[in-house]
């Protein structure tokens, strides 16, 4: 795979995710971030954005819940460059029934090279950082390139 250059914007799309019994631990730690987010974009899946609305202050762009489809959307935001930055609280003692989506939607974090949090602890570094609030360029997969060596492999 070829890769490409591109550049987060100074002004972040974050999405803020949480799993039920780590929403409160999300909640306080957006919370406690409320001034460095505050410049930013915010989604959020379901009751986190609902719960993140009342709380903050902040505009925070609601999708839908997680396990009905919310997961798949923040991944599609990732695969066509429209989220900088994953804060996904999990919760890795329990077993939810939408573990493969929560699989894909790490992986394409992964894939895509986007900053991604899964824990106050790696989400306060992420904050913290003087890369959060300035432009920053990262590597991603150059998909155009890919697509154009295809067709010109099935031409041949």
């Amino acid at each position: 795979m070829r890769y490409k250059t591109v550049t987060m914007p100074e002004s972040r799309h974050i999405a803020l995710v949480a799993h039920d019994n780590k929403k409160p631990d999300l909640l306080a730690w957006s919370q406690r971030h409320k001034a460095q987010l505050a410049s930013h974009h915010l989604y959020a899946t379901g009751t986190t954005g609902e719960l993140l609305n009342q709380q903050l202050d902040l505009p925070v762009h609601p999708l839908m819940s997680g396990p009905l489809g919310g997961d798949q959307q923040i991944g599609a935001m990732i695969a066509e460059s429209r989220l900088d930055t994953l804060i996904f609280f999990w919760d890795p003692l329990s077993s939810q029934p939408h573990d493969p989506d929560v699989k894909a939607l790490l992986r394409l974090a992964a894939v895509w090279n986007i900053p991604v949090a899964c824990n106050a602890s790696s989400a306060d570094f992420i904050v913290s950082s003087p890369l959060f609030n300035q432009p920053f360029e990262r590597l991603v997969p150059d998909y155009e390139a890919y697509q154009r060596e295809r067709a010109l492999s099935a031409d041949s």
